[in-house]
């Protein structure tokens, strides 16, 4: 009986001891002990029940979100804004096509111009240098808005509607202070026109200014041919060949009525920018409009850009 106590209780022993051996690494284990002791973990009452879904729930939240299906509003949503990108498109390439014709424009003014009898800080001498003004800001304007459609760029997008209202502001405002000091204007021209015939023959320049004027408008003085008759450098009796009706040399030195312009130049070109005020105000009315377009379909991609939809 000794014995065989000593083999049970040697028996029951070992179990014991065994249960308290820590338990061996993952490393030593393999692959296929490692998977059997996650397995292990996983019977009801261990610890790997408890940390898989705790695991698994982390895991989920980390991860991207699963894709989905646009709705029919959302695709039609964002079909719109695709077809409003491509339309600020166009009037962007509108606008940058304005830009430059109108420093083209505001050059080739100022090179007449510098020809002409219009000299020092005048009105009409400051003209040019304002469309040349207005032309450049207007390509950066159409620059910054090319940039902001294309990035969808919330800011650009918020400058360039803002700076577009300011340039159609300020046409506006323009437009009405020519209407309303137009009298003016003639009176301003008028008074320069009659300074610049003083220096006739005295400045190069501004005789070949004048006599072209005369030939191209086909009129002689400033309100007719008798304000010649003031001008020192020009004989009594006698007007520039350039008033002539048939232009020879020393056709102005026997003044005769019948073969000179009876027309003042002042009310001739007023005349002609009468005659011409429609056509440039068709033509603002038109640059108006497509501002206008331009501002509506900015604020549109700005709404959609705040709305999160892609229109790329």
């Amino acid at each position: 009986e000794g014995g065989w106590g000593s083999r049970l209780g040697g028996v029951a022993a070992g179990p014991v001891r065994a249960s308290r051996r820590s338990p061996p690494p993952l490393s030593s284990l393999g692959e296929e002990g490692a998977g059997r002791r996650g397995s292990d973990r996983g019977f009801p009452g261990g610890r790997g029940r408890e940390w898989g879904p705790r695991r698994e729930g982390l895991e989920g939240r980390q991860g991207a979100p699963l894709p989905s299906t646009p709705g029919p509003a959302a695709m039609a949503v964002e079909g719109g804004m695709k077809c409003v990108k491509f339309l600020l498109y166009v009037l962007l390439l509108a606008f940058c096509a304005c830009a430059v014709g109108l420093i083209a424009v505001g050059v080739g003014a100022q090179l007449v111009l510098s020809q002409t009898i219009i000299q020092g800080a005048t009105p009409g001498s400051l003209l040019p240098v304002v469309i040349i003004a207005v032309g450049a800001f207007l390509f950066l304007v159409a620059f910054v808005g090319c940039c902001g459609a294309c990035k969808e760029n919330y800011c650009l997008m918020i400058t360039f509607a803002i700076f577009l209202s300011l340039i159609m502001l300020v046409e506006v405002a323009a437009a009405i202070a020519g209407y309303v000091f137009r009298d003016k204007v003639m009176l301003e021209f008028n008074k320069d026109f009659r300074q610049q015939m003083q220096n006739y023959r005295k400045d190069n320049r501004t005789t070949l200014a004048l006599d072209k004027m005369q030939e191209d408008f086909k009129c002689c003085g400033a309100a007719n041919y008798t304000d010649w008759e003031s001008v020192p450098t020009v004989p009594k009796g006698q007007v520039p060949d350039s008033c002539c009706i048939n232009v020879t040399k020393d056709c102005g030195a026997s003044l005769q009525i019948n073969n000179i312009y009876s027309e003042g130049c002042v009310e001739k070109i007023g005349g002609w920018l009468r005659s011409n005020v429609l056509v440039v105000a068709a033509a603002a009315l038109g640059i108006a409009f497509v501002e206008v377009l331009g501002i509506v379909f900015a604020c549109c991609l700005v709404k959609s850009i705040r709305s999160g939809y892609e229109v790329m």
